[in-house]
């Protein structure tokens, strides 16, 4: 009795064994699977997104790139998630979770966190419309209302949940979509190049007017920032006389991003030309009159007297 006692457990112990094993493959295979399919499906999505986004006419090749970058990493990431969810259902039914008891804790847990995660929903529904209203895209420089401050930079990562925007001053501000309640993109498929210049009173307005538009024009033919300008900068209007001077606008239409560049650079040959051309470019100043020696004497011996 002892033997088959002793047989019995052997057989019992080897069967375990053999199960554990079993249900250890399976777990890995289920892993596995879920690595090759994200992979599979990551590069689908970044097929699909570049064919799709590809039909449609952009002012630029920058918005069609940006477009895509958003949205291939919203969707890597929503299925991601979703496969992953699988993936933990099914390893938890291979080690004989009981998913219908599970199923009943997530729901009871799901109505209590859902009281408290309302802003998270909020930033979730905010984070759709953003990508599908095409508010902004990664790589675009933007400015954000986010409850009342002002954040600009450029947009480095976009998600459901949140935006993250690095400023001029290399600090990176992690704002979720919820809390952003005005939206300014400063590089949506074109940006206009927004130019004030003063000069003299005295400075020929007509002369002025072909100075400013033959500076535009030489820039936009040039080799190195003809692919950056869509119209080149040209005289707009007198825009105001003030103190010192009248300030003129300029205006012309730029590749988005590329504004703050073409201006500096306009600025530059803009300078050049004026000395050329002998327009003068006024400056407040101060004039200082300095009593002279005769009269400083003649009043420290009123004093002494």
């Amino acid at each position: 009795m002892d033997t088959v006692r002793s047989l019995s457990e052997l057989d019992w112990g080897l069967a375990g064994e053999v199960i554990a094993e079993s249900v250890i493959i399976q777990i890995l295979l289920t892993i596995i699977a879920a690595i090759l399919f994200q992979i599979i499906l990551g590069l689908l999505i970044d097929a699909l997104v570049g064919r799709i986004l590809g039909r449609h006419r952009y002012i630029s090749k920058v918005d069609a790139r940006k477009q895509v970058k958003t949205l291939r990493g919203v969707l890597r990431t929503m299925a991601a998630v979703i496969i992953w969810i699988v993936a933990v259902v099914a390893i938890l039914a291979q080690l004989k979770f009981n998913l219908a008891t599970l199923a009943t804790g997530a729901g009871l847990f799901g109505i209590i966190f859902g009281f408290g995660a309302q802003s998270v929903i909020k930033d979730f529904v905010a984070g759709l419309f953003i990508i599908g209203e095409n508010q902004y895209r990664v790589g675009d420089v933007v400015s954000l209302n986010v409850s009342g401050t002002l954040i600009s930079g450029t947009v480095e990562d976009l998600t459901i949940r949140i935006t993250r925007v690095r400023d001029l001053d290399g600090n990176l501000h992690i704002i979720s979509n919820g809390s952003t309640q005005i939206v300014s993109n400063r590089s949506f498929k074109y940006a206009n190049v927004n130019i004030d210049v003063k000069v003299a009173y005295d400075t020929d307005i007509d002369n002025l007017e072909k100075v400013i538009n033959k500076v535009g024009d030489d820039m936009t033919k040039s080799e190195k920032w003809s692919s950056s300008i869509f119209e080149p900068i040209t005289f707009l209007r007198v825009d105001e006389f003030e103190d010192s001077g009248i300030r003129i606008k300029a205006l012309g239409k730029v590749v988005p991003a590329e504004q703050w560049a073409v201006a500096g650079e306009f600025r530059r040959r803009l300078k050049v030309a004026f000395e050329h051309e002998g327009i003068e470019i006024p400056y407040p100043h101060v004039v200082i009159k300095q009593p002279s020696t005769k009269q400083t004497a003649s009043s420290s011996k009123v004093k002494n007297k």
